[in-house]
Order: C-alpha cells, then structure tokens, then sequence
C-alpha cells in the first residue's frame, strides 16, 4: 500500500480554492475511482489520465487507485485537476519521490496523448496559491504569462506530462517540451471618440459628469440620435484601471477565457442583448456557477441597449448590485459572491414607436401605451440611477454633409474626468470609498458637510419636489459634488446643487 498528494485548486465564480488531491494504490481488483464531490469532467480524467501516463511511456499500476479530492465538502469541476492527479497517482507508483511537488500548486488538462492543455482562471488560482503559502505553481505554457502576474511565486511552464516530470527530476524521454506561447494580436476596432458624436452638448456633459463621479447614466430619445453612439464611448473618457482594479478585471477575464494577453488596463465594456436570459446577465447555474456580464463588466461598463425590451427579472436583478457593487448566489450546494461595481449606462425609446418627443406629431402611441412601455423600468431600478437625461434630435445644421464637426475629443474630456477623480481620491482617502458614487449619503452630510446657506437653499429646493425618496436626496447629493470636482471647487455651491437636480430630474419627462 502506498499513497502520495499533490495540490491543484479549482475556481468557484471568480475565487479559487485550493484542492488537495490524495492517490492511494493498494492489492485489489484494478481499476479507479475518484471521491470528493466530482462532476462528470473531473470524473472522466479516469481515461485521460491514464492514456497520458501510457503515452508517456509508464506503464499503468496494475492495482486498485482510489484519489480523493479534498475538501470533501466543495464540489468539484472542470478538467484542470488533471496533471495533479496523474503526477499523484506516479508519485503512488513511486515513479518520483513526492517530496518534489512540496507547497507546490498543479493545474493543467490532459489531452491523451500527454500533452498539457491551457485552462481557465490561472490567474486567481495563482493568487489564492500565494496568499496560502505556496512557493511554487505548474502551469500550462499558455497560461504563464498571467500566473506571472502574482508577484513572488515562481511559475513553472511545462508543455505535457513527460516535460513536468523531467522538471520534477524523473528520466523521461518522452514528452514535448512545447513552444512558448505568444498571443497574438487581434485587431484592434477604430477608437470610438466622442468627437464622433455630432451636437447632443447636453447628453455629453451628462457623460462627462457620470464619468467623473461613477455615476449611473440613462439616456432617453427617439431613434437614430445617439443614445448608443454616446454609451459606447463612455470607456473612451474613463481613466485607466489602477493596479488592484486590474488584476480583479484580468481575474475575471482568465475565468471567462483559457487566457489573457496580460494584465488588462482599460475598463471592460459589455452590452448583452436585450433577449439575454437571467442567468447570462446575472450569472448562476447549479452544480457549477458561471458568471454573468454583470462580472463581465465589473470596474468597468454594463450598457443596456433598449432597456424596457428587457426581461422584467433581468431588470429587477441589477437593483441589489446597484448599491451593494456584488451579486449573491446562493443554491442547495454552494453560495458564492461574485463582485459587479459596474457603471450601469441604460438607453431606451420614449414609446413603442419612439416618436413621442417629436415635435411635428408623429408618435401614434396613446398616452396609456407610453406610460406602460416606460413603466417596464420600475420606479426602484430607476430611482438608483443618478443621471437622467432626455437626448434630443440635433439641430438639422450640426448633421447636415459638410456641418463643422468641431467637438471635443475623448482624450480632451478624460483629462477633465482624471482631475475630477484625482480630487476625489484625496478627499477620500482613509476611507474604503473611490468615487463619489459610493459615498453613503449619512457619511457624505456628516463629514463633509455643505455652507449653511447652500443647505437651505438646497433643502428648499427639494422640499419644492413632490415626495423625492432619501435615496434620490442623496444621489443629487453626490452629483453636485462630482459636479464641483469638475469645476476645481472644493466643495459644491448653489450652481452645483441646481446642476445636480436637473441631471436627476431630466424635466420630469421620463414619466410624459
């Protein structure tokens, strides 16, 4: 009887836990079993395992192999347990002293013929390997560029079984060794720029303001006037990601791909279809959770084109990541947090026909078809949106051919917004908040309270407003200061205030 261990880990959502894998050969009918809560992909590396090992030259251990995949309690899925378990089950051979795979973490499929195949979510598996201790992880080639990016923890690279062992010490010939993958470059889309965006002055300085502070943007209008034109250019005026912002981006990213290109910078930008399910918005799933776009978009950007076309339950999801920045799942088996501190940025028609601001009468909707179509967005979702904006059709002379086209650019507008942030950043400093947007409106009247006669006028002001919501108060709140930190001012005055309520307020035309 004889028995080795080896470590690998497995991700649940975007967190990666550490799986110990135990190989124990003893007399008996031959064959393998593996316990620990394995799915059908971890059950199947029975065949690939073995088929690797007899291409690599071994022969298979004629005796009963039991493996065991701890925690017992932890479901186990996906194929990257695979080369732990067959340098396990070697070690249990005594093919190789176990002593070599000490705090040491293996990940990486097995293709039959022994060769290793690159795996989703290294990333946050070399990271949950170096904050338990590991010194040492093995990764497919494809995958060590971001298992460099944790810093102390030495990657080791290998291109199939064979490779692995003769790194471990072990006199094998066979094997290939495997070329250093380089990702190539795809191509890159033309920069979406807002100087692209003719007129809308309005709606632009409503980008630029949700920018600043992180606010949610909604965007109403007929068709055709720039609603999704402004959306897709709202990542263009963001600033880069900082360094902890982008190893959760790119964590995120080695989960959704078998790899990145490297640490990613900008914000990501995902905009589902309006017939996305639930759970591709969302993310879920039973035995074995998957991300939504929710995640797909954290630190970065989620655009909901022709939002009341939505699915009522997609809709009402996004109210709870809205304040809290993460979403919840919970089944019979496992419960998992998976982050979202998106931007929501939402457009939607005024009606069916989205003729119902136009000027001339063309909409044929009645006003109980108008009211219904907009009440899709219930009063809660939109309450937590900070900015509410009409977009009008621009004047005939600033779309005409040869209109002067004379607009800001993006890189003007963003030098704006990284000031903006930059101010913010000081002020909260000491505090687990970046942005305006996520300041808690008691913590932002407490310590950071406004000149008394800019309070009375802003309490006059919004005692004038029928029945606002605190949470409405408090988001007005925020965006005088973002409007203020645009300006350079250090704290909002009487402008900034009266700013703040008609970016919030959009005319009161959202319920026309």
């Amino acid at each position: 009887m004889s028995i080795a261990h080896s470590a690998t880990a497995m991700v649940m959502g975007v967190d990666a836990h550490i799986v110990e894998v135990a190989a124990h050969l003893t007399d008996g009918l031959v064959g393998m079993s593996i316990t620990g809560l394995a799915d059908a992909s971890v059950r199947e590396s029975r065949d690939r395992v073995r088929a690797a090992i007899v291409c690599t030259g071994f022969p298979w251990p004629q005796r009963r192999i039991t493996v065991g995949l701890s925690p017992a309690w932890l479901p186990k899925v996906g194929s990257g347990l695979d080369l732990a378990i067959a340098l396990a089950v070697l070690a249990a051979d005594e093919r190789f002293p176990t002593a070599a795979l000490e705090r040491t973490v293996v990940i990486g499929e097995l293709r039959l013929d022994g060769r290793v195949s690159a795996t989703r979510g290294v990333l946050p598996i070399a990271m949950a390997a170096a904050r338990w201790g590991y010194r040492r992880i093995i990764v497919p080639r494809a995958n060590a560029d971001e298992a460099r990016l944790v810093p102390d923890l030495e990657v080791v690279p290998v291109g199939s079984l064979g490779h692995t062992l003769r790194l471990l010490g072990v006199d094998c010939e066979a094997g290939e060794e495997g070329d250093d993958v380089v990702m190539p470059l795809a191509p890159q889309p033309p920069t979406k720029d807002l100087a692209d965006v003719r007129g809308q002055q309005a709606a632009k300085f409503a980008l630029e303001v949700a920018a600043a502070g992180g606010h949610h943007l909604a965007l109403l209008g007929p068709p055709g006037v720039g609603k999704t034109l402004l959306a897709e250019r709202l990542p263009s005026i963001l600033p880069p990601l900082d360094v902890d912002a982008a190893l959760e981006v790119t964590a995120v990213q080695s989960v959704l791909n078998d790899r990145t290109p490297g640490l990613v910078s900008l914000p990501p930008f995902a905009a589902p279809h309006h017939g996305a399910t639930a759970a591709a918005v969302i993310g879920g799933g039973n035995a074995n959770p998957r991300v939504g776009l929710i995640t797909a978009a954290h630190r970065g950007v989620l655009f909901l084109d022709e939002a009341p076309e939505f699915q009522g339950s997609v809709l009402e999801a996004l109210r709870q990541p809205l304040e809290s920045g993460s979403i919840a799942i919970a089944r019979s088996e496992f419960a998992i947090v998976l982050p979202a501190r998106f931007q929501l940025v939402i457009a939607a028609n005024p009606c069916p026909c989205g003729q119902a601001f136009d000027r001339r009468g063309r909409c044929t909707c009645t006003p109980s078809v108008r009211r219904k179509y907009l009440a899709k967005l219930s009063g809660p979702l939109m309450d937590r949106i900070d900015v509410r904006v009409i977009v009008e059709s621009p004047a005939p002379h600033e779309v005409v051919l040869g209109a002067s086209s004379a607009s800001e650019s993006s890189a003007q507008v963003a030098a704006r917004v990284l000031q903006a942030r930059d101010r913010q950043r000081h002020r909260l400093a000491g505090t687990p908040w970046r942005l305006n947007a996520e300041v808690p409106g008691p913590v932002l009247r407490r310590d950071w309270p406004l000149p008394a006669t800019v309070t009375a006028r802003f309490n006059a002001s919004v005692t004038a407003q029928e029945q606002p919501s605190a949470r409405g108060v408090d988001r007005m709140l925020r965006l005088a200061w973002t409007r203020a930190d645009l300006a350079g001012r250090a704290a909002p005055d009487e402008q900034d205030l009266a700013i703040a309520m008609r970016l919030r307020d959009a005319g009161g035309r959202w319920a026309a």
